[in-house]
């Protein structure tokens, strides 16, 4: 007898049973393929909205600008100009009094007196210092007395002579008596001159270096005295500029001390040759120090004054933009009329060649014409094609200063 395990039967299944299971894929993959579908529409549809949004912030963001227009920049306007431009020859020099000494004695002695205060103003001839002089004025007496002997003897042998009383050698002999008398006379009375120092011309007196009963050597230092009303200016300039000097030219002076003003000199004098060491010709200019701003030895900054070159075009220095690119100006350019009428005016930006500069303007060489309308401040808000308004209520006032080659 044979017997079957329950597992070696075959398996049969009724027609419900088959019915409910699928006949190529597994329950488990048919729900992945579902839900990975979903994510993907999911992400599409987050993709493109994000896509959509950026897509319509553009076209907003372009529809703005194009829609959009800045409000015109206000600039101040000035036009370019042909001028005179001023020319010079700069250079460097030092002051010189015209006349300046410093008081010394000719002959030694002891100090009596002492005339003067230190930085008094003095006139020529005024007495400073007084030496002893009293053994000079003791032999001052001692001649005067004696030629006044040798004068009586004199008189009284011209009158023996003309009663023929005595022989003319006597006259001869007591004129010249006197006349040695009177020679002694004049030397002590020159010695005493020598003890009295006076001011050899007028002017201010510097710090008194001398005391009352100091033995004072002949030489000696007593007080400068300086002449401050007229001062010389020396300098120098290179020998390329001799065709350009002559006696006679102008020149301006600016010193340290008195930053804002200039003092106007005279080329009095031009050196006739040239110095071989360094290839430079000295020169002295001459002015006028009235209120005695100017000191001797002070520092000064020289511009000589040559002719004008006409017609030259300048604009001010604040209408030119410096950049590694080159120079540029904004010309200012009328480019239509809005809905009132009114002209609209737009700026460009123009490149141009610069030159010298002088009270506060610079040279322009190429790039402008005269006449052309440029912004003087303001240009760091233009662009080529941005509207401008004219501010006429800003003014560009220059110094007016002589430029330096």
């Amino acid at each position: 007898m044979v017997t079957h395990s329950h597992t070696d039967r075959p398996t049969n299944f009724g027609p419900s049973e088959r019915a409910t299971r699928s006949p190529g894929r597994p329950p488990s993959t048919r729900r992945k393929v579902i839900w990975f579908g979903l994510v993907a529409l999911l992400l599409g549809l987050v993709f493109g909205g994000f896509w959509a949004y950026d897509r319509m912030r553009s076209q907003m963001t372009a529809q703005f600008f194009a829609t959009m227009k800045p409000p015109p920049t206000q600039v101040a306007a000035v036009t370019a100009t042909a001028q005179d431009l001023p020319r010079s020859l700069g250079a460097i020099g030092t002051l010189y009094a015209v006349h300046q000494v410093m008081v010394a004695p000719e002959v030694g002695g002891r100090v009596a007196q002492i005339f003067f205060q230190a930085g008094a103003t003095v006139q020529a001839g005024d007495p400073l210092v007084q030496l002893n002089d009293k053994p000079e004025q003791g032999d001052l007496a001692n001649y005067r007395a004696q030629a006044k002997v040798a004068e009586l003897n004199l008189g009284r042998s011209k009158e023996l002579v003309s009663r023929q009383f005595t022989p003319q050698a006597t006259v001869d002999q007591n004129q010249a008596i006197l006349e040695q008398a009177q020679a002694n006379i004049a030397r002590i009375q020159a010695m005493i001159a020598q003890k009295l120092i006076r001011a050899p011309f007028g002017g201010q007196l510097g710090i008194r270096q001398v005391e009352l009963g100091q033995f004072l050597n002949a030489g000696g230092a007593v007080v400068t005295l300086t002449d401050l009303d007229t001062l010389y200016v020396n300098f120098t300039l290179p020998e390329q500029s001799s065709s350009q000097l002559a006696v006679g030219q102008g020149v301006q002076i600016r010193v340290d001390a008195y930053p804002g003003r200039g003092f106007e000199a005279k080329l009095t004098t031009v050196e006739p040759q040239v110095a071989a060491e360094t290839r430079s010709i000295k020169l002295q200019a001459t002015l006028s120090n009235p209120e005695h701003l100017l000191l001797p030895g002070m520092f000064a900054n020289i511009a000589v004054v040559l002719p004008s070159q006409p017609d030259v075009l300048t604009v001010p220095e604040t209408a030119v933009d410096y950049s590694l690119y080159g120079d540029a100006v904004f010309v200012i350019r009328e480019t239509g009329r809005d809905a009132n009428g009114k002209p609209v005016l737009t700026a460009t930006r123009t490149f141009v060649k610069t030159g010298e500069r002088f009270a506060s303007r610079v040279v322009i060489l190429e790039g402008l014409k005269a006449g052309d309308q440029i912004a003087a401040s303001g240009q760091l808000k233009l662009i080529t094609g941005a509207p401008v308004v004219i501010n006429d209520s800003t003014s560009l006032a220059p110094r007016a200063t002589v430029p330096t080659n």
